[in-house]
């Protein structure tokens, strides 16, 4: 199908025709005709010639057949204004995505090796990046955004659609490359920001935070309480997730590090303000359950609605304008030789 952006500029169709029929003639101090200093080239293009003859055959109907080439030139200018378009077939698509923001805790403690998976041990890093991936890939509709913290928060991967990058930079993070601490007040402020700003270039959005740590918030500028005031007053909804925690790792033994016991009171707390839930993951099997939980809780939006792809077609009245005005320009070139 075949429509027209601007069909209202077909009113200039009429504009030659206006001009020649219901225009005045000038009047001058010459008489009614307009004097001009070249009027002998207008008139020898009467007499232009082509290879099969006379291309105007006399002054009255050269001159009407001129009009009628002028004018054809002119509605081929109109039609390409007019801005016509194919719609193609309709395309199906999600009337509206999730915001996600995955909230990860990579301070040393995560390289305890208290999960096992098919009779191995693992480290909590490890499982937790496998179980988020899988996450990730069963989200296509929603945009995702990564943040990593440990003594400070950094935002890895903003918001996006581009799975396949945000799994690379997910399955590239180590223990400790933010830091031995943890910061939780922090990465959830940072998180808190991020969604705002994603808020502002995509719309109304729903937004959710899952925050995954092992430790208690002991360090940073930001208070867990003051943060879960403001998750709050934002309206996201907030998961938290507490892996491990128990009082001693091998790992912060290792790297010299007092451990911290998992504060699952602020966290069973910042999610209940938000709206959220609280999960305990104490193995790989638990880790798993857990993000199949919030997979269910938070489902993809169904409905739907559609997109009608559309080509450009006024590129094709402009070339056969632009043709059209080559060959009358070439014509009358040639008569004048």
């Amino acid at each position: 199908m075949i429509i027209f952006l601007y069909p209202f500029m077909a009113l200039l169709l009429v504009l030659p025709l206006f001009i020649r029929y219901l225009l005045p003639a000038v009047r001058g101090i010459y008489g009614d005709a307009l004097k001009v200093p070249f009027v002998k080239d207008f008139e020898k293009i009467e007499s232009i010639q082509t290879k099969n003859g006379r291309f105007l055959s006399s002054p009255a109907g050269g001159s009407r057949y001129k009009f009628l080439l002028l004018f054809l030139l002119w509605c081929l200018l109109v039609l390409a204004a007019m801005r016509p378009v194919q719609i193609g077939e309709p395309i199906r698509l999600n009337t509206e995505s999730r915001d996600i923001l995955m909230v990860l805790d990579i301070s040393n403690s995560m390289l305890e090796t208290d999960f096992s998976y098919q009779g191995r041990r693992l480290d909590r890093l490890t499982a937790v990046k496998a179980v988020a991936s899988d996450f990730i890939k069963k989200r296509p509709a929603d945009r995702v955004g990564l943040i990593l913290f440990g003594t400070r928060a950094y935002l890895q991967v903003p918001l996006t659609f581009d799975k396949s990058s945000l799994e690379e930079v997910l399955m590239s993070m180590d223990a400790g490359m933010a830091g031995n601490s943890t910061s939780i007040g922090d990465a959830l402020g940072l998180a808190l920001k991020s969604l705002q700003q994603g808020e502002k270039t995509a719309g109304k959005q729903n937004k959710i935070i899952i925050l995954l740590t092992d430790g208690e918030s002991n360090d940073g500028s930001l208070s867990l309480p003051q943060a879960i005031e403001l998750a709050d007053k934002e309206n996201v909804k907030v998961y938290t997730i507490g892996v491990g925690g128990g009082d001693f790792s091998l790992a912060s033994a290792f790297f010299g590090i007092k451990n911290s016991p998992l504060d699952e009171e602020n966290l069973k707390i910042l999610a209940q303000k938000t709206q959220g839930q609280y999960f305990r993951a104490d193995d790989l099997d638990g880790l798993i359950k857990v993000y199949q939980a919030i997979d269910r809780l938070e489902p993809e939006n169904r409905e739907q609605s559609f997109i009608y792809p559309r080509r450009e077609l006024y590129y094709w009245p402009l070339l056969a304008a632009f043709v059209l005005a080559s060959i009358m320009a070439y014509s009358y070139r040639r008569g004048r030789a």
